[in-house]
């Protein structure tokens, strides 16, 4: 299996969580591209979400995580460009299903609202969660356009 790709970026609220998670994820032996933010200084966040868009849509990663406080601002923002399929999760569950029956590519936390075990745990799931091809959620995927 090749190795993962993961693309980050984080506004000042998520800059902590996406820290760890950089850290988390390389210990799943994945290969990490971070588009900042690089500290707790306020930042507007749709600035981050572009560079993140663009290695999905290029194929210079295999999956987006974008943190903001509420994970909302920055998902609103991915969901406008054609190709990207992101999903706010707030647990391993809808990480799994975002992956499994959505078939998303970028991950969104809450920096605010989850702790960062729980960060993890949607990011291991939503890794290691396969798209179910095929069937009804290909045909729904396929209708997002």
């Amino acid at each position: 299996m090749p190795k993962i790709t993961l693309s980050f970026a984080a506004d000042h609220a998520g800059f902590e969580m996406k820290q760890a998670l950089i850290v988390y994820s390389k210990s799943l032996d994945c290969k990490i591209i971070d588009h900042g933010t690089h500290s707790t200084d306020a930042v507007d966040y749709p600035d981050y979400v572009p560079p993140v868009v663009g290695d999905i849509l290029e194929g210079r990663a295999t999956f987006g995580v974008l943190i903001c406080g509420s994970g909302i601002g920055m998902d609103i923002a991915a969901n406008r460009h054609a190709g990207i399929r992101s999903a706010l999760c707030h647990n391993d569950k809808l990480a799994e299903m975002a992956r499994c029956h959505n078939d998303a590519n970028i991950l969104c936390l809450g920096g605010r609202f989850i702790t960062t075990e729980t960060g993890k745990n949607c990011l291991k799931r939503f890794i290691a969660t396969a798209f179910e091809a095929g069937g009804r959620h290909e045909r729904r995927v396929e209708q997002l356009g």
